[in-house]
């Protein structure tokens, strides 16, 4: 199937130049005339490039730019503009474009290099992509102040050789973090080996964390390594460490403090070099208080301490976190892409997630599968998410600019209005003491499409 270039152009003759010389080259190609009808055609249509021009009518290449990192962040751009200043340029790059050129384009190698550079850079990206997730490495989201914080403990404390104990709730991305120190670490050429204990039956956890001879028990037909041997040289992720039995939290104190161990049934002491991460859901210094968790152990494992903030206390970080979920189960299930509407983002942070992050790709996946789209609208979310709600009273969101949140809301009272006075626009504008031609300009800005005489 030929990738789709979407050509965005207010000159209908440059759009017939550029489209030939796309065709001829076995591409598929999608035209618009201005900024809205370019944003309505990444909403409905699989678009891979966006070829479009700075400078158009209805909104500039820059602001259907913004826009469109918003919902297809990965999506790449090729900006084009014959009045090109070196601001404009700068602007368009921080923006996310791909690459610039200079109207006319009179040497149409330099537009299929760029679009075929573009479609290699994605390319790129999607196999890395797949790639992380085959080996469950998936990477940690977020630019709010707590995921900062987040980040910049794993970044100090991943080169070191210090234990780390990890905290948190569950669904926060402790087994991520872990992942993330092992990468940045000296070690990350050597295993990352993960053990769950609270997965592990009591009477086998020896064995899983320390290996076993042959014949050492019922059922060892053959000698076996243990976690620690496996991880030798590299790290250990002790997940729900708060789990392990007692009796085997003297034993791996030892190993801890001298580096050796012995396999269940056998007599040869083994070194091992391994740094352990532990993680757990539960408060072990009330563990230690309570008896159940080694005092001697916890200050062994709690070197580097790093707690894994709650959703809840991140919450500007959903509209990111939502979009690359939506992004991944849309593939994963082989749909039609699909976006969040801006109500429908506003929606999902007035949920506390008290399953936090794992919660909120739950949900997403479920609005893949059984939304229609291509847009994703509060309604939806509200329905399938018991606690969320339509945001209404409280304007100020973390991370929307004033002129989003004026949008907004003026488009909350237009569509109060018009259900108020069953759509009839002249009575909708009678009422809110405005001129009918203003309003009707004001619904095609806010794109409301209902309304009637």
């Amino acid at each position: 199937m030929p990738a789709t270039v979407l050509v965005v152009d207010d000159e209908r003759n440059i759009q017939l130049t550029l489209s030939r010389a796309l065709s001829m080259e076995g591409y598929a190609v999608e035209t618009a005339s201005g900024g809205r009808e370019a944003l309505e055609k990444l909403a409905a249509l699989p678009v891979d490039v966006v070829v479009m021009d700075v400078r158009m009518p209805d909104l500039d290449g820059l602001a259907v730019l913004q826009k469109a990192r918003e919902t297809r962040p990965e999506l790449p751009v090729v900006i084009m503009s014959g009045h090109g200043s070196i601001d404009t340029v700068r602007s368009a790059f921080k923006l996310g474009a791909f690459d610039y050129l200079e109207k006319p384009i009179t040497e149409k190698e330099k537009l299929l290099v760029a679009v075929k550079n573009a479609l290699a850079l994605e390319s790129l990206r999607a196999e890395n992509a797949a790639l992380r997730r085959a080996a469950g490495q998936l990477e940690m989201i977020g630019g709010g102040a707590a995921m900062q914080r987040l980040f910049d403990l794993v970044r100090r404390t991943a080169p070191s050789e210090g234990r780390v104990l990890i905290t948190g709730e569950n669904g926060t991305g402790k087994e991520l973090v872990a992942r993330a120190i092992h990468e940045q670490s000296r070690r990350r050429d050597r295993p990352f080996v993960k053990l769950n204990c609270a997965a592990v039956p009591a009477e086998l956890i020896e064995s899983e964390l320390f290996g076993h001879e042959r014949g050492a028990f019922t059922g060892a037909v053959a000698a076996r390594r243990g976690r620690f041997e496996q991880a030798d040289g590299g790290t250990l992720f002790l997940d729900e460490v708060g789990d392990m039995p007692a009796a085997m939290q003297a034993k791996v104190l030892r190993v801890l403090q001298e580096g050796e161990l012995e396999r269940v049934g056998g007599q040869q002491t083994l070194r091992c070099d391994v740094r352990v991460v532990a993680a757990t859901n539960k408060d072990l210094q009330a563990e230690v208080a309570a008896g159940r968790f080694r005092e001697d152990l916890y200050y062994r494992l709690n070197v580097v301490p790093i707690h894994t903030p709650a959703l809840r206390e991140h919450k500007e970080d959903v509209p990111e976190l939502a979009a690359r979920f939506l992004g991944e189960a849309c593939e994963r299930n082989g749909r039609r892409a699909m976006r969040l509407g801006r109500e429908a983002i506003a929606a999902l942070q007035t949920h506390d997630w008290p399953g936090n992050v794992r919660e909120l790709r739950n949900l997403v996946e479920r609005l893949a599968i059984l939304c229609d789209g291509p847009e994703i609208g509060a309604d939806d979310v509200v329905a399938m998410l018991p606690g969320a709600r339509r945001p209404r009273g409280d304007r100020l969101r973390a991370g929307a600019a004033f002129h989003e949140l004026v949008e907004e809301a003026e488009r909350e009272i237009v569509l109060a209005a018009l259900e108020a006075h069953q759509d009839s626009v002249s009575d909708t504008a009678r009422a809110l003491g405005l001129e009918r031609s203003h309003l009707y300009k004001k619904m095609r800005a806010l794109g409301i499409k209902r309304g009637a005489e």
